[in-house]
């Protein structure tokens, strides 16, 4: 599979479509899920075109990797989650449940 470069992701990205962000860096970019799931659901992405946790996995370089779980952890400290409770869900595939082939993580908490 190749990367879809019309996903909706990667339209917010190019801010063709709106999104309630969260947070954003160089590097990642949260917003709240237009569907949520749960009192709080954040959707968190990186800025760089990976299909899915294991391209991501595979081929986001280490530098890349260690400063977008900091971003991850940022968000999750923004949010005061630390103490609350919170999961944090992502989806390979479309067998594993994903609808959109940007890699995604989803940030649920009922605080």
């Amino acid at each position: 599979m190749t990367y879809d470069e019309e996903n909706i992701f990667a339209k917010i990205l190019r801010s063709e479509i709106p999104c309630d962000k969260i947070f954003e860096n160089d590097l990642v970019l949260s917003f709240r899920d237009i569907n949520p799931k749960a009192k709080l659901h954040i959707l968190i992405i990186p800025k760089k075109p990976y299909i899915d946790i294991a391209d991501f996995l595979e081929n986001a370089d280490i530098n890349f990797q260690t400063s977008f779980w900091s971003s991850v952890n940022k968000i999750i400290s923004l949010l005061d989650l630390k103490s609350k409770g919170f999961k944090i869900i992502t989806h390979k595939g479309k067998d594993g449940g994903q609808e959109v082939f940007h890699f995604h993580l989803h940030l649920l908490s009922d605080s």
